[in-house]
């Protein structure tokens, strides 16, 4: 029973990983008249009232466990944190950047899982994590890929476009660092709790955050048009409710530093939807990097069974 529930966690984690993947293609399109800091807290909203209706819809009983309060107030801190940062990150970079350097959250979880939830580290997983990441890297960096005199030649010009590209990369490796910790708290609290029941509470808190700093930075948090309440209704539904909640149910199940890891592939799926939906097609240095992070992703996920039998 116990491996079948993890095979389970494999496939929500999939689900999780392609539902995330839209959320910056629509919240590119929601900066168009909305602010990102507006952007966050109606996501977060949304997302708690959804959440809600599905503990009321499962009858789920509100529990926290014995000195999870102050745990419960710190991932949704790290969750609003996360979300103010990486968002407003979207207004000065470009997409493949920002999602890249969001995800390095692996880099951060491996740093203190050890340490803060115990859980043992095989040593391909850094090798595995070093080639994802160096695959992020070459995408982030822009660099001029070509095929010359039969061989592979990549130039570190960067081409990067956006405002402020290095303030919008600094605001999403924040978005990183918070997500990481989001990630080890629910970890370690988030396992003495219903998930449908942690879910609405860390995302009431987070929402609850983001309100007050939206309201401090003077962003609107109203007089939107249709098409842009859509938006936001949208990002709560597919990368929030059926992606993060889905990433939280496997948390149960699967180590942290995995969970984080398979996050990785979300600028392959982002990618994949701009190609369709924005008609933006990747550079060979974005093919080449996005390879890169598949194979550390395998490379770093095949020996996961060795380390849970060590």
């Amino acid at each position: 029973m116990e491996d079948k529930k993890r095979v389970n966690a494999y496939f929500l984690v999939l689900i999780g990983i392609l539902s995330v993947s839209t959320a910056a293609i629509l919240i590119r399109l929601a900066q168009r008249s909305a602010g990102s800091l507006s952007i966050a807290t109606w996501r977060l909203i949304f997302a708690s009232i959804l959440a809600w209706m599905m503990v009321l819809f499962s009858r789920k009983r509100v529990q926290v466990p014995k000195g999870g309060i102050g745990l419960l107030f710190l991932a949704g801190l790290a969750l609003a944190i996360h979300f103010a940062s990486w968002i407003s990150s979207l207004e000065y970079t470009s997409i493949t950047s920002s999602t890249v350097l969001v995800n390095t959250v692996p880099l951060w979880v491996a740093l203190v899982s050890p340490i803060v939830l115990k859980e043992k580290v095989h040593k391909a997983f850094y090798l595995g994590l070093a080639l994802a990441l160096a695959g992020g890297l070459i995408i982030a960096s822009g660099s001029a890929c070509s095929f010359e005199n039969g061989s592979l030649q990549c130039r570190f010009e960067s081409v990067l476009t956006g405002s402020d590209p290095r303030l919008g990369m600094s605001l999403a490796l924040l978005g990183a660092v918070m997500a990481a910790a989001y990630f080890v708290i629910g970890r370690k609290v988030g396992a003495g709790m219903d998930t449908f029941v942690y879910t609405a509470v860390v995302y009431s808190i987070a929402a609850a955050f983001l309100v007050v700093f939206t309201l401090t930075s003077g962003q609107a948090l109203g007089g939107f048009e249709a098409r842009t309440w859509l938006l936001l209704f949208a990002m709560a539904v597919i990368p929030q409710t059926f992606g993060h909640s889905m990433l939280n149910y496997a948390l149960k199940f699967l180590p942290a530093m995995f969970v984080s890891l398979a996050l990785l592939g979300e600028p392959i799926g982002t990618t994949i939807l701009a190609i369709f939906l924005l008609k933006e097609t990747p550079s060979l240095s974005e093919v080449i990097g996005g390879a890169l992070i598949l194979i550390g992703i395998f490379y770093a996920v095949v020996p996961r069974k060795s380390v849970n039998e060590a």
